[in-house]
């Protein structure tokens, strides 16, 4: 098989990928709806409104003290976890009610209501039934199809909606991440830029080639 063979032969097997590689790549240069789909969401908070006396544990790596629509809140890291505490006790803060959990969401999703809409019907089992591990998470929907996820123990929101999948998907296009398995997904990562290469260094020999043949 002559160099100019292999070059077609490995440009035909990069079409696919050359065009995904340009198209995504537009994509990212002009990054359209990235402000809505990644914009954070943070849980709304209040000024403190009472005198509180706590005492730092030498454990403590870390606190901070809030106050959200259901009252205050103690967050604390230790030993690398972060714990969410009764600002009061210092016991671990009780699991949220449904009423408790829309409350706090509907607050939060209450700033962009374009976007969030309203709270879908909360199941019994979204709620855990308790706070003692380092991390408990919860997600809800709303009515315009965004997944919010709760992280209780830092008192966290992050929301994903179709625009975030969408582009979360462009990205793994352009990344040759075309398989749910990891792994192979690398093999297709490392074989595209050994075609890619092999079609460079052909195209560079077929280049030389035809520069002396009009030397001659």
């Amino acid at each position: 098989m002559n160099k100019k063979t292999i070059h077609k032969t490995l440009g035909g097997l990069l079409l696919l990928p050359l065009i995904v590689w340009v198209i995504s790549g537009a994509f990212f240069f002009i990054k359209p709806g990235y402000q809505a789909a990644f914009a954070p969401l943070e849980i709304k908070t209040y000024p403190l409104d009472e005198a509180l006396t706590l005492t730092a544990q030498p454990q403590w790596q870390e606190l901070r003290l809030l106050r959200t629509v259901l009252g205050s809140h103690l967050l604390i890291k230790e030993q690398g976890q972060y714990h969410h505490l009764d600002a009061n006790t210092l016991a671990p803060m009780a699991s949220p009610t449904q009423a408790q959990l829309r409350l706090l969401l509907e607050d939060a999703i209450a700033s962009d209501p374009l976007r969030y809409g309203h709270l879908t019907q909360l199941d019994d089992n979204l709620v855990p039934p308790n706070l003692t591990q380092p991390k408990s998470v919860i997600t809800v929907h709303t009515s315009t199809g965004v997944e919010l996820t709760l992280d209780w123990g830092r008192l966290q929101l992050r929301q994903l909606g179709a625009d975030t999948r969408f582009i979360n998907g462009v990205y793994s296009m352009h990344y040759l991440q075309w398989t749910p398995y990891k792994g192979l997904n690398k093999v297709l990562g490392f074989v595209g830029l050994v075609l890619l290469f092999g079609l460079a260094l052909s195209g560079s020999f077929l280049l030389l080639r035809s520069s002396q043949e009009k030397v001659r």
